[in-house]
């Protein structure tokens, strides 16, 4: 095999790898509470993830037209996931999510932003309205009480 077939194998395979990282690193998950989906976010954040995930959840949410609550976990994002992104470059990712949620007719929430996040995003100045619980189970148990309906069979 000459290197240069070599080499585009390596590259194809590179590709259906970072392809299958993609995939894997935005799961939306059906939640126990009815028409709500959960989309656990963990890892290195920057702005062409968020646009991944802003994506895939938009695609989903068109294809479960039954969706009304996206949840949001950002329990598994560490300061140094976000150290070299800039707050108001994710303050902006952040309010594009909430917005494209908001015009498809679904309610945005998150949760679990890490403290010393939440402080320098206070600290940068940057205004931040968005619904926000400490975790996920806080999220759920509001919306539970909100809804007063039986959760969805297992």
């Amino acid at each position: 095999m000459s290197e240069v077939n070599e080499l585009q194998m390596l590259r194809e395979k590179v590709e259906r790898y970072v392809e299958i990282i993609r995939n894997m690193s935005t799961p939306i998950i059906p939640s126990i509470v009815p028409s709500t989906i959960l989309i656990p976010i963990a890892g290195y954040i920057d702005q062409t993830r968020f646009e991944a995930i802003r994506s895939k959840t938009l695609a989903y949410i068109g294809n479960s037209r039954d969706t009304e609550r996206a949840i949001f976990d950002f329990t598994g994002v560490t300061i140094e996931d976000v150290a070299s992104f800039d707050y108001n470059s994710l303050a902006s990712e952040i309010f594009q999510l909430n917005d494209s949620m908001a015009l498809m007719g679904v309610r945005p929430i998150y949760v679990g932003f890490n403290p010393r996040f939440v402080r320098e995003i206070v600290h940068a100045g940057i205004q931040v309205e968005i619904e926000t619980y400490v975790t996920f189970r806080a999220a759920l148990q509001q919306l539970i009480r909100e809804t007063s309906t039986p959760l969805a069979s297992m």
